[in-house]
């Protein structure tokens, strides 16, 4: 893992970084970093900010500055954070009404085609451009949702590490460093969400539904600035992401543990954050609470930073194939709904496929929350199973497959997707089929082979049967209730064979 986790990289804010990221040349004409005072002014005054916020935070994370930094970070890497221009669709001068016009026309269209791909009904109720500023302040509370965990895990590992005198003595100082982890914590999601928030291409494009429910949500100002160098025409790019987003909300808005099921592994990652108590000692030296530089010196020196479980692993591992399914139907999904419809829907879909291996906003965020980094050979595996199951049996085998966790391929099938689609070749699952019962069904079927196989004989049951109650009505005998009756033996002789009761499945030994 090239990031530490969530919460074990410390920061000030540094909108001014030119190297954050691909294309972020530095303004001004002055020299080589531009005037040191201005930048010194610049750290004391979001420094000033910081703490004059810091009592205002009541969680583990200070959001309240998360999104000022954010902000204060987009303005300092795009022109005009507030920009909707029009795709192609309006005049130059990029009218905002225009540009919502042509988003919602090139949701529809997509919504049309993508009818004829996949059984699960549109997911969005409505469809809105967004603005990066927009798409920051509308999926905080989802980012609240998974930092929370993690940053309430790293801050309880703190204060739990402290030996009991080192806690008296430290008294109101605990309240002090309990701020500053809220403020370190905030100013890293900060800048992680300036970077996102000048990237992404729409509410989903992370692999999660970030957004409010049933929203579907694209950035044309991200839309047009990825459109450039690719010899597309504008339109054709933003039906091929409207495709993408709509399949993703069908995805979220049909599969109703899905969402859960994301935010609860993530989690159970935070569970197993700890910190390695010994190095508190060293971290006494270090730190003056009067200089908060010296935190951020201990707090980047790596000291802290945790050993990752055999029980994360297990968890990240989780995380990452979900996604990789998720992130593999809907490129599946999409590509059969626009692939004869859009002369460059396969070059958009390498592109696309390419802007993940090189380290997308996806993989960058994870690595920031979570440890995390997505391997895109996952999501080829899994892209490869979803087109092998819809392939040998059909789309409404393949997409109801969703309908519970545990019908879901695992890691192992990634790895033999070919295997997993020849498991499927005898079951039907349609959405009159409880999901359970058929694998109850197939429990029974394996447990009955496996007795079959011991050298049990159902025919000594039938014989025992036979004589366990003379009454017994002709209804009763034979079929599948044979070997129930072995345990119903209460009203005949009392013979061995009513030890059996407590496993109805089990035929007796014939003891008639």
């Amino acid at each position: 893992m090239s990031n530490p986790p969530f919460g074990f990289g410390f920061g000030l804010p540094d909108p001014d970084n030119s190297s954050s990221g691909p294309g972020n040349n530095s303004s001004g004409s002055g020299g080589q970093g531009g005037d040191p005072f201005q930048q010194l002014g610049q750290m004391l005054s979001q420094l000033g900010q910081m703490f004059s916020q810091a009592g205002s935070s009541s969680g583990p994370v200070n959001y309240d500055l998360a999104k000022q930094i954010a902000l204060q970070r987009l303005a300092s890497t795009s022109d005009d954070g507030d920009a909707k221009p029009g795709m192609g669709f309006a005049s130059a001068t990029g009218d905002a009404q225009q540009g919502d016009t042509a988003v919602r026309d090139a949701s529809h269209l997509a919504e049309l085609w993508l009818d004829e791909a996949t059984i699960l009904p549109a997911g969005a109720t409505q469809t809105v451009a967004w603005t990066a500023k927009d798409w920051i302040e509308k999926t905080l509370p989802t980012w609240q949702r998974l930092c929370d965990p993690v940053a309430e895990q790293v801050s309880s590992a703190w204060t739990e590490a402290l030996p009991a005198e080192a806690k008296q003595a430290a008294g109101p100082l605990m309240s002090m460093l309990g701020q500053m982890g809220g403020m370190a914590f905030g100013s890293q999601l900060g800048n992680a969400l300036g970077d996102l928030g000048a990237e992404v291409l729409t509410s989903s494009d992370v692999g999660l539904p970030l957004g409010p429910e049933a929203t579907s949500a694209l950035l044309p100002a991200n839309v047009e600035k990825f459109t450039e160098g690719l010899e597309r025409p504008a339109s054709e790019v933003l039906v091929f992401l409207a495709a993408r987003e709509a399949a993703h909300q069908r995805l979220f808005a049909h599969v109703p543990w899905l969402r859960q099921r994301l935010l609860a592994t993530v989690e159970e990652f935070a569970r197993g954050i700890s910190v390695d108590v010994s190095g508190l000692e060293q971290l006494a030296g270090q730190i003056d609470p009067t200089d908060p530089q010296s935190i951020e010196q201990a707090m980047s020196s790596g000291l802290f930073e945790p050993q990752t479980t055999p029980e994360q692993k297990a968890a990240l591992t989780r995380l990452e194939t979900l996604l990789a399914l998720v992130e593999g139907w809907v490129d599946v999904v999409v590509a059969d709904a626009v692939g004869n419809r859009l002369p460059g829907a396969d070059a958009l879909r390498e592109t696309l496929r390419r802007r993940r291996a090189s380290g997308g906003p996806a993989e960058q965020t994870f690595a920031t929350l979570v440890g995390l980094e997505l391997r895109p050979r996952r999501m080829r595996a899994a892209a490869t199973l979803w087109q092998m199951v819809g392939d040998r049996h059909g789309t409404e085998q393949r997409d109801h497959l969703w309908s519970h966790p545990d019908l879901m391929p695992t890691t192992d099938d990634l790895d033999e997707p070919t295997d997993f689609a020849d498991r499927l070749g005898g079951t039907v699952i349609g959405a009159d089929v409880d999901p359970i019962a058929e694998l109850e069904k197939t429990e029974r079927a394996e447990a009955e082979a496996a007795e079959a196989a011991s050298g049990s004989a159902p025919a000594d049951s039938d014989a025992g049967n036979a004589g366990a109650d003379d009454t017994a009505t002709d209804d009763t005998a034979g079929g599948d209730s044979a070997p129930h009756d072995s345990g119903t033996g209460e009203r005949g002789s009392g013979e061995r064979g009513s030890d059996d009761g407590n496993d109805p499945d089990r035929p007796s030994d014939g003891n008639g």
